[in-house]
């Protein structure tokens, strides 16, 4: 039971920052129909400019990762919401597809060329030791992860339901036309929608990357998962996107231990995960928690 516990932590702390990509592809179908395939590279490139900061000019981790969020920001954010998005939606939804992936593919082999194709060693924001609580040994790195990851999901939340520019945004989402009617400036909401995907990218960057260190292939993976949970928690639903980040990563790092039980190699852990969403498809398909959309053709 002990070794579980510690496995179910450890999938939860995973799983949540799975949830902070999980819930950029959410925010940005809802508000502008766009499905961006370069999310894991999105998730990956900020702690490369994070390593740059430090080894290149200097600085300290935490004034680096002050330097990366606003990176991302403004390069995963605006520039990509400006030059990419704005020019290609207009041509619908194929084109701006085939152009997220074509982005995913120059991040990727940008960050190899201009830094290194080496995995680097990320500092942890926080001490990576073992306490005992009633007997589980835990990670209190992982403890931190999860804690954090959480918060910046609750903060979200707070900010869409308690505040006039949240409002405004879940309006947008939920219907522009109405929204630009009753005043609601659309364009600069969407346009916030692409910023706050960008920074959540960002303190995900931060929190997997002394987990999976920094690799430029990393977006694989993480792009992969995050997708796959927001499908499996329904597309349209942040709650959806969250949820179904915590599902995968728990299923992902308990079929990691346990498959050899089975007799199956651990090599096929990443097949699990997939499996659970054919069969989501397969009998639900808007996702455990999402909702049936209808549209007019």
């Amino acid at each position: 039971m002990a070794d579980f516990l510690q496995l179910l932590i450890a999938g939860l702390a995973t799983g949540a920052i799975y949830a902070l990509a999980a819930i950029g592809f959410t925010l940005l179908w809802q508000t502008s129909q766009t499905i961006n395939f370069a999310q894991g590279e999105f998730v990956m490139l900020p702690a490369f400019f994070a390593l740059v900061a430090m080894h290149w000019f200097g600085l300290p981790f935490w004034l680096s990762a002050l330097i990366a969020i606003g990176c991302a920001v403004i390069l995963l954010g605006l520039v990509f919401k400006l030059v990419i998005v704005d020019p290609l939606i207009r041509q619908g939804v194929l084109p701006l597809v085939i152009s997220t992936i074509a982005v995913g593919l120059l991040l990727k082999d940008g960050a190899k060329e201009a830094y290194s194709a080496e995995a680097h060693r990320f500092p942890s924001i926080f001490p990576d030791r073992l306490v005992d609580v009633l007997g589980v040994k835990i990670s209190l790195a992982q403890l931190g992860v999860l804690a954090v990851a959480l918060a910046a999901i609750a903060a979200l939340q707070w900010f869409l339901a308690a505040t006039s520019t949240g409002r405004q945004m879940q309006a947008t989402a939920q219907n522009p036309g109405v929204a630009r009617i009753l005043g609601v400036r659309v364009e600069r909401m969407v346009m916030l929608t692409f910023v706050l995907n960008a920074a959540l990218a960002a303190v995900a960057s931060l929190l997997i990357s002394p987990i999976y260190l920094v690799k430029f292939s990393n977006g694989e993976t993480l792009g992969l998962a995050a997708f796959v949970a927001a499908i499996v928690g329904g597309f349209n639903q942040v709650r959806g996107a969250i949820a179904g980040g915590l599902l995968v990563g728990v299923i992902d790092n308990l079929a990691g231990a346990y498959s050899g039980l089975i007799g199956v190699s651990s090599s096929y852990r990443q097949a699990v995960p997939l499996a659970l969403l054919v069969l989501v498809i397969l009998f639900r398909p808007q996702g455990l928690l999402g909702r049936r959309e209808e549209r007019s053709v």
